[in-house]
């Protein structure tokens, strides 16, 4: 069985930038030298998620979740070790190394119906994030059990979060588009 080497994990984990990895997934507001925000792990109202550039971890004080970039892939994208470690080092233009034998199979992409709940999962978040969304729903009398009930989420205003958020490589933008979440674009290339 390969196993991939203790020193090129500590390497990656040294040079992810965790700011850039929690709010490629999560909305982060800044508070001095660090990030707060709603923990995307439990239901909460008000920020107890912090995230510490400087010490390049992240900490709940509601539900005590913390860890590493790798340790929060893990945990909010829900992957297995090796899969944590081919996305975060995909995302620095890294290539895993593997020791003792051939690298286990990576499965290539998610299922369509994975990657749709998945989707649905960051909109809910989204909606956990912005106050003034909640506030709208708060106002059309839509009371918590009923946004839980339904996964009732929001859409960032942003044109590209799906895209930024679930489209790394080549084969995962050609899921989101069989999906339907994103729309492919062709550009015409004019002649010299």
């Amino acid at each position: 069985m390969a196993r991939i080497p203790k020193t090129f994990i500590d390497e990656l984990i040294a040079r992810a930038n965790i700011v850039e990895v929690v709010s490629s997934r999560i909305a982060l507001k800044k508070a001095g030298r660090e990030y707060k925000a709603c923990c995307p792990f439990h239901n909460e109202k008000t920020p107890s998620f912090w995230v510490s550039p400087e010490k390049q971890f992240y900490h709940c004080f509601g539900c005590g979740a913390h860890g590493t970039a790798l340790g929060f892939l893990m945990e909010h994208d829900r992957l297995p070790f090796p899969e944590a470690v081919e996305e975060l080092a995909g995302t620095l233009g890294l290539t895993v190394p593997y020791e003792g034998g051939a690298a286990q199979p990576r499965r290539e992409s998610t299922t369509l119906y994975e990657l749709m709940a998945q989707v649905a999962r960051f909109y809910v978040e989204a909606l956990g994030a912005s106050p003034r969304a909640r506030q709208y729903l708060d106002k059309r009398g839509l009371n918590r059990e009923v946004v839980e009930q339904f996964g009732i989420g929001y859409a960032p205003n942003s044109w590209n979060d799906v895209l930024r958020r679930f489209g790394a490589t080549e084969s995962a933008r050609r899921q989101l588009v069989e999906a339907g979440l994103v729309v492919a674009c062709t550009r015409a290339r004019t002649p010299r």
